[in-house]
C-alpha cells in the first residue's frame, strides 16, 4: 500500500486517496510516510465501515459491535496513524466528529435524493443529511448517472447542498 500511495502523490491532481482503514495502524502510518509531507499532498482517507455492509455482514466478516462503534474506533486509529480522516455514512459521521475533532475529514458515500433509490446500500442519507452530520465531501453516484435527466439531478442536490450549508451557518450564528 505505501508504494501505491507513494506513486498515487506524483500524479496530477489527485487530492484524495483511500484506503481500509482495517488494514491496521501500521500499514496506515506507512502510507501516511509514504505519501510526504508536501503542503498540497493529497489527503489519506481512511475507509471504516462500507455503506453496503449493514449488522450482520459486520459480524458475518468478523468485526465485533455496533457498526457506529466499529466506525469510530477505525476512524480513531486512522487518525492516531496520521491520515488525514476518513470514509463513513452519514450514519456514523456525527460521532467519528465528536471523536477526531473539526479538522479531520469526513467523506461521506452512499448519498442518495430522498426519492432515490438504495440500490446496494444498507446505510444512505440524503445530502442534507449529510451536511448535517458534518461531511466535508459527499460521493453521489447513481442519482445522478443513472438519471434520466443527469444534469438536472446534480444541479438539485446541489441545491438541496447548499440551501443545507444555508441553513446551517445562519443557525449557527
Amino acid at each position: 500500500m505505501a508504494k501505491a500511495v507513494a506513486a498515487a502523490v506524483k500524479l496530477p491532481r489527485i487530492r484524495l486517496l483511500t484506503l481500509h482503514a482495517s488494514s491496521g495502524s501500521a500499514v496506515m502510518q506507512a502510507a501516511r510516510e509514504a505519501a510526504g509531507d508536501k503542503k498540497n499532498r493529497p489527503k489519506l482517507l481512511g475507509v471504516t465501515v462500507l455503506t453496503s455492509f449493514d449488522e450482520t455482514t459486520l459480524h458475518e466478516i468478523g468485526m465485533p459491535g455496533t457498526i457506529e462503534a466499529r466506525a469510530v474506533a477505525l476512524a480513531q486509529m486512522a487518525k492516531k496513524a496520521g491520515l488525514d480522516g476518513v470514509v463513513c455514512s452519514t450514519h456514523e459521521a456525527q460521532a467519528i466528529r465528536q471523536a477526531c475533532g473539526s479538522q479531520f475529514v469526513i467523506l461521506i458515500p452512499g448519498v442518495r435524493p430522498s426519492h432515490g433509490a438504495a440500490n446496494d446500500q444498507s446505510r444512505i442519507g440524503t445530502p442534507a443529511d449529510a451536511i448535517r452530520a458534518g461531511a466535508d465531501y459527499l460521493v453521489v453516484g447513481r442519482p445522478i448517472t443513472a438519471a434520466p435527466d443527469p444534469r438536472a439531478a446534480a444541479l438539485a442536490i446541489a441545491e438541496e447542498i447548499a440551501s443545507t450549508s444555508l441553513r446551517s451557518r445562519q443557525a449557527a450564528v
